[in-house]
């Protein structure tokens, strides 16, 4: 994007600056279908005024304002740039990305750009890729560690991103199997009761595995891939006694872990192996009295090399906006409930 110089206006102390966007990008790219995009962006500037003639955008307002805006919109045709829309949640995480920059609250050279460029992996017409900072630190650390605790409540991407890490580790051979497991503890409802034999009342409870899988590979070659051993989705109490060589292995749930199954998937870890731990510690469903896992092997693991946590927020909640509300409104329940 051209820009001309920043121009003082002296009489009211304010800032003004424009751009010009590039004839290969057509207006509705920047500006959105019905202009949603401008209207995202001047609802998070209100107090700054956004023009558009033809191709020319100029931004007035407070000197921090349209340094702002300006930068959203240089981040903006970065994306652009590599073919990849904007869309109305890009725009909103941009400008979330942009403020904790400005505040001092992101400790890293991350643009909203680099991150929400990362292409994890593409399949069937769609692209996974991290739509946060947190999540694209989660996904770099994933890559640089060998075993990475995931760690956030539910909707932030947790196990979709590792699972997806898994699928990408598997198409590019640097491993052989993917094992997905979680510990065998429904939420109010026991697996007793479910009708069936082993396999069926466990298979719904890793249903949402299947499901995840089902994105990122071809249907028809899920059935094929598990009956090789290629993939296997299994309850925890299956990792007991195993040593898991050259896998992308997943815990997901991990919170409904005690500390001994905890230590015990852990010490499962073979040689050219990857281990995730995803796990929301606000959502235990162990029996009353048993210690969460996942909550005590921070406090034991914490710091130790090659062992990363990774912590996500109601901020990186990526489902509908009112997951996010309805995650901090918990918080803020429990909060002024442990005072009470």
């Amino acid at each position: 994007m051209t820009q001309t110089p920043t121009v003082k206006t002296p009489a009211s102390g304010q800032a003004r600056a424009q751009w010009t966007v590039p004839a290969k990008h057509p207006m509705v790219t920047v500006l959105g279908s019905g202009d949603t995009l401008l209207r995202a962006i001047e609802k998070a500037f209100p107090a700054a005024d956004i023009h558009v003639r033809g191709n020319e955008i100029s931004a007035t307002g407070s000197a921090a304002d349209v340094a702002m805006v300006q930068r959203l919109f240089d981040e903006m045709m970065l994306v652009l740039r590599t073919g990849q829309p904007m869309t109305e949640d890009a725009v909103e995480r941009s400008i979330a990305m942009l403020r904790a920059s400005e505040n001092g609250g992101a400790d890293g050279p991350e643009t909203p750009a680099e991150v929400l460029t990362q292409n994890i992996l593409s399949s069937r017409g769609r692209t996974i890729r991290p739509k946060t900072l947190n999540q694209k630190r989660y996904v770099d650390a994933i890559d640089k560690h060998t075993v990475v605790f995931g760690i956030g409540p539910a909707g932030t991407g947790k196990t979709y991103l590792a699972m997806a890490k898994a699928v990408q580790a598997l198409q590019s051979k640097q491993v052989t199997r993917i094992i997905l497991t979680r510990p065998a503890v429904e939420a109010g409802e026991r697996l007793g009761f479910l009708p069936g034999t082993l396999y069926e009342k466990i298979d719904p409870y890793l249903r949402p595995l299947y499901d995840a899988l089902h994105d990122m590979l071809d249907p028809d070659s899920i059935p094929r891939l598990m009956a090789a051993g290629t993939i296997e989705v299994a309850p925890l109490a299956y990792m007991r006694g195993r040593t898991l060589n050259d896998a992308f292995i997943i815990l997901d749930e991990a919170q409904n872990t005690s500390p001994e199954q905890m230590k015990m998937f852990l010490t499962r870890l073979g040689f050219d192996s990857k281990i995730v731990i995803t796990g929301d510690v606000t959502q235990v469903d162990l029996p009353g009295g048993t210690k969460s896992g996942l909550r005590q092997v921070q406090d034991i693991l914490e710091g130790v090399e090659d062992v990363h946590f990774s912590r996500l927020t109601s901020q990186d909640v990526v489902r509908h906006k009112l997951v996010g509300r309805i995650v901090d409104a918990y918080e803020q329940y429990e909060q002024n409930d442990s005072r009470g």
